[in-house]
């Protein structure tokens, strides 16, 4: 398949079908935060492909921290680090999505990964009222109760992998792109059901 587009290796991608156990798997592991966060966090929600029944994915459990203020969450990373988790300084923000001029503290966010030797896992800490911290929430219901959009964002994430089975960076080329497209159709899904953030979070 010609390409001017060259992407440099990395890890191999690899997605895996849907697997039940995920679910279990988030609740063990929020159940855990939630006893070292207390109530510096509002709620803890899987988010992510692997909370999308049917949906195939990468087996990494994405993690959704909702806090008050990310401008004071001192104690909050204290916590975590000293109960083993890794605190990714570096990773402060998502991809902006939005107009020339937006407000891109509404992006802002905090990263941690697993503690050493435990399931691969991502936690994302946002602040509460941000449009990213609603995005991932919005988009994680639009995919469970949509099954076009479902069937075919499983779809490309296959193809995408077949097409660059060794480079993270030539998958999330196609896939950043696509996500913005699915999150303006999720919005109006939004508007035209009524959805609002619910109750269902540890």
């Amino acid at each position: 398949m010609p390409s001017t587009y060259d992407p440099p290796k990395s890890r191999p991608v690899v997605v895996v079908p849907y697997q039940a156990s995920w679910v279990d798997e988030f609740h063990q592991i929020g159940t855990r935060l939630r006893k070292i966060l207390q109530d510096e966090a509002i709620r803890i929600d899987h988010i992510g492909s692997t909370s999308v029944p049917g949906l195939a994915a990468k087996d990494i459990i994405d993690i959704q921290i909702t806090v008050r203020n990310l401008d004071n969450i001192s104690e909050f990373i204290g916590r975590m680090c000293a109960e083993g988790y890794v605190y990714r300084e570096g990773n402060q923000s998502d991809i902006y999505v939005g107009p020339e001029g937006g407000d891109k503290r509404q992006w802002r966010k905090r990263y941690f990964r697993q503690a050493e030797g435990e399931r691969s896992i991502h936690i994302h800490v946002r602040q509460q009222g941000n449009l990213n911290q609603r995005y991932p929430i919005l988009f994680r219901d639009y995919v469970r109760n949509n099954p076009t959009a479902r069937a075919g964002y499983d779809q490309i994430k296959r193809r995408l992998v077949e097409i660059f089975p060794e480079s993270i960076e030539g998958y999330l080329y196609i896939k950043d792109p696509l996500m913005d497209i699915m999150f303006e159709a999720a919005t109006v899904w939004a508007a035209h059901t009524g959805w609002e953030l619910d109750d269902q979070y540890l």
